[in-house]
């Protein structure tokens, strides 16, 4: 496919805008005055295919850069409470998918949160609910898993290991305790090292370990040293992600006041050194045997291809059943959930209402997605990725060519080197400089609609 672009390079961006973990984002979600049954929205949609999400929305700390659906502890019973709750719902979502069709999950996920803040007997009962209520064989379909250095601990992760959890993620972010105490983050590295220990020792097939650079006092030195450290427990994957300092976050609390100029210029400095020790994360990873899947996720080149996931399931078009306060689920035309917040307060009322709710027969909270949106997050989805879109795939199913639909867009991408021009016929791919401008890539793909509606979003 040909892109066209201008005589002149468009003007510079910056790289950082914000993460596209999933299109629409929840700030373009608003209470849904029809409330639909959740039978009439599953009725015609494919279920042989489907992805399951399990949130746990309880840590032991919030870290300072964190702005996820959670909350610290859990007092007066509060998990068990919640663990009925996510029970009552299962119930009601697995009979509103119905019978007259199979209904298959291809994957399952435990997020937050952080689901080993749970017990392991409440694990164990997590799990049952998937299983027994969803429907789900846990050991047959792989299963990811979230943790923490302090709740990796031995007794969970074999409940974990005994019921078919093929990945565990654990949040480290560094390994150097100045930049961990730096981002808000208290843990040791010898605890840290402790639980991945634990970890390898449970023998789940795939470790992923997640790493942050960008924060405050962070060198290319720092940077590396802990790369190496991740690198020495031989991760089947890991995560780089930059830094973000949000709204209502610790990090945000902590900052100091500055005037629009020196608040610029700093921005662009934080921005420079992102962007130099993402590319130094980058070429290290890649030097010692990891291939690039996003511009976040690497995989190791040697890792099982088994554990990576079904072949016939895609995020692009298959359905996402979200059970938890901070889920999300996806139909072709709908995109719904509960309220979002990132104030502790009102997190904590909406989880109150959670564990309170009765009926969970009806869609609350969401997002209605016409054919533009999902030509826009099938194409967004797809482009960043490493892999890139085979033209032919979207093709096949929108009818339409995404040169034709996002003549502009990708215009733009082009100009900016954005896309790859060694890319095969067929297939559209984005360079190097692509994929580290992924942050910038990705909003630019949002509607008029959504970016509207997630700059009317009131912060809570």
């Amino acid at each position: 496919m040909t892109i066209t672009t201008g005589p002149t390079a468009p003007p510079a961006v910056r790289p950082y805008e914000s993460y596209v973990y999933a299109y629409p984002h929840k700030t373009a979600y608003r209470p849904l005055a029809d409330r639909p049954a959740l039978r009439s929205l599953w009725a015609a949609e494919p279920k042989d295919a489907l992805s399951l999400y399990l949130h746990i929305p309880f840590c032991e700390v919030r870290c300072g850069f964190c702005n996820l659906f959670t909350r610290i502890g859990a007092p007066e019973e509060l998990t068990t409470r919640y663990l009925d709750a996510l029970d009552r719902q299962a119930l009601t979502v697995r009979e509103a998918l119905g019978d007259e069709e199979r209904v298959r999950f291809a994957a399952a996920a435990f997020g937050g949160g952080t689901p080993t803040f749970l017990t392991a007997g409440e694990l164990e009962r997590l799990c049952d609910i998937a299983e027994k209520r969803m429907g789900v064989d846990l050991s047959a379909v792989p299963l990811s898993v979230e943790t923490s250095p302090s709740t990796a601990t031995a007794d969970r992760l074999a409940v974990l290991a005994d019921r078919g959890t093929t990945r565990v993620s654990i949040g480290v972010q560094s390994f150097v305790d100045e930049e961990a105490r730096a981002a808000v983050r208290p843990q040791r590295r010898a605890d840290v090292e402790a639980a991945l220990g634990r970890i390898r020792d449970a023998r789940i097939p795939v470790l992923n370990i997640d790493l942050i650079y960008g924060i405050d006092g962070q060198t290319e030195r720092s940077w590396l040293a802990s790369l190496d450290a991740a690198l020495a427990w031989r991760p089947e994957e890991l995560y780089l992600y930059p830094l973000y300092v949000r709204p209502l976050t610790g990090l945000h609390r902590l900052g100091a006041a500055a005037d629009a100029e020196a608040q610029a210029l700093e921005d662009t400095a934080w921005d420079d050194q992102r962007l130099r020790l993402y590319a130094v994360g980058r070429d290290h990873l890649l030097a010692h045997g990891y291939e690039q899947v996003s511009m976040r996720m690497f995989r190791r080149t040697d890792a099982p291809r088994e554990q990576e996931g079904p072949e016939d399931y895609a995020c692009q078009t298959d359905g996402m059943i979200g059970l938890g306060c901070g889920a999300r689920s996806y139909t072709s035309a709908l995109h719904y959930s509960f309220d979002y917040a990132v104030d502790m307060r009102e997190i904590r009322s909406i989880i109150d209402d959670f564990t309170a709710t009765e009926d969970f027969s009806r869609a609350e909270v969401g997002r209605y997605v016409d054919v533009d949106e999902a030509r826009r997050r099938h194409l967004l989805q797809s482009l960043l990725q490493a892999a890139g879109l085979p033209v032919a795939e979207y093709r096949a199913r929108f009818g339409t060519d995404p040169g034709a639909d996002f003549p502009a867009e990708l215009a733009e991408f082009a100009a900016r080197g954005w896309l790859d021009a060694s890319a095969p016929d067929g297939l559209l791919r984005l360079s190097p400089s692509g994929l580290a401008h992924s942050d910038a890539l990705g909003p630019a793909l949002f509607s008029p609609g959504v970016r509207a509606a997630m700059a009317a979003y009131e912060r809570k």
